[in-house]
């Protein structure tokens, strides 16, 4: 073939090329598509909290995505009024909780509940109260729309971020796309939620050997995890905690739910409103007790101002009359008793063991606060 013929047919070839290029770039940025790369993002499990760990495998955990959903969880237009965000609820100086009886929402209306904790929820299986959500992804959805909380439909929040500068570029890192979706956001904040671990508390110190426990803390933990009872002859007192709050687990948490003897008829149904089932009216979600001296109010109702008031209820207050009250609320320190029957000084001792599990440095990680105010 002739050499100008060659030349022709190469430059034609090229221009094609071109020309496909040219047709692919257009397809990209009319879908917002394009290739991209994610940085895994490396989560260090704490030798003495579990090492078994569940993440959804269509959304695993990455620097740019944990980046943009620590954003979305302080973002206000995920509200109606543009002032509520999840961290306004869940706010890290009270380990991400609110300090009040029951949450407030954008609207100024008072929810039914108290805020929960959100640490650890890496290891969450069932969320909130009454276990209405299965995964993060999930129960991220449930306050966004909540019309007592943000009272917004996600669609809307999704379209607010659209147009914004900040936002398209960053879910273009996350998740290879600049067109925002419910899902994406939805799967943003679950990755973010995942990285808040709670574990070096003066406990976990004493547990790996870097730290130490007064004695009187030491006897607490002991009534913690004692089941009052006869063992050997030995009559051996507690409070039975650790049937409610996993303590071998190092959660403090549960996946069930209890009735806890707070009232015999219940205004709030708590997992029975879920079920259906009459055995779980009045039954609510243990939550972790990690950092629990900076969560009061306590209950599902925020009724007890103070541990003192929680562990009173405990000792001396259960309504044992409570339809199907779990057992283990009604065991009592004095052969044959009707109530715990706690010394002041077991009570003194346990509640110094409870405030050892305060965290501090999970309250001032950087890596959780609000990055719109650094």
């Amino acid at each position: 073939m002739p050499s100008f013929l060659l030349r022709r047919l190469a430059v034609l070839w090229c221009l094609g090329l071109s020309l496909a290029s040219c047709g692919g770039n257009e397809k990209t940025e009319e879908t917002g598509e394009n290739s991209h790369t994610t940085t895994p993002y490396q989560l260090t499990l704490p030798s003495n909290l579990p090492q078994a760990i569940s993440i959804p495998p269509d959304n695993p955990l990455t620097v740019e995505g944990v980046d943009l959903g620590r954003k979305l969880f302080y973002e206000p237009r995920l509200s109606r009024t543009g002032t509520q965000s999840c961290g306004s609820c869940h706010q890290q100086s009270k380990a991400f909780t609110d300090g009040l009886t029951k949450a407030v929402g954008g609207d100024g209306l008072p929810h039914s509940r108290n805020t929960m904790s959100l640490a650890n929820v890496l290891w969450e299986t069932t969320l909130n109260w009454d276990g209405a959500a299965t995964s993060l992804e999930q129960q991220a959805r449930i306050p966004i729309e909540n019309p007592v909380e943000m009272h917004q439909l996600l669609a809307e929040g999704v379209r607010k971020l659209q147009q914004s500068d900040l936002y398209p570029p960053l879910f273009q890192k996350a998740f290879g796309t600049s067109i925002i979706t419910e899902e994406n956001v939805l799967k943003a904040l679950g990755q973010f939620e995942r990285t808040l671990i709670s574990a070096n508390s003066r406990y976990d110190q004493y547990l790996r050997k870097t730290g130490s426990l007064t004695p009187t803390e030491r006897q607490g933990a002991a009534i913690f995890n004692n089941h009052p009872g006869e063992v050997g002859g030995v009559f051996i007192r507690g409070g039975a905690c650790h049937h409610c709050h996993f303590s071998e687990t190092g959660l403090f948490s549960s996946p069930d739910f209890f009735n806890n003897g707070l009232d015999v008829n219940f205004a709030d149904a708590g997992r029975g409103a879920i079920t259906g089932l009459a055995s779980d009216r009045g039954k609510f979600k243990a939550p972790t007790l990690r950092n629990i001296a900076l969560t009061a109010p306590y209950m599902h109702d925020g009724r007890f101002k103070t541990l003192e008031d929680v562990l009173d209820h405990y000792n001396e207050h259960v309504q044992t009359t409570s339809a199907f009250v779990d057992p283990n609320v009604l065991l009592s320190n004095t052969p044959n008793g009707t109530r715990l029957d706690l010394t002041a000084t077991e009570k003194t001792q346990l509640l110094a063991f409870l405030r050892t599990l305060t965290d501090s440095s999970f309250v001032t990680d950087k890596r959780f606060s609000d990055p719109f105010k650094q």
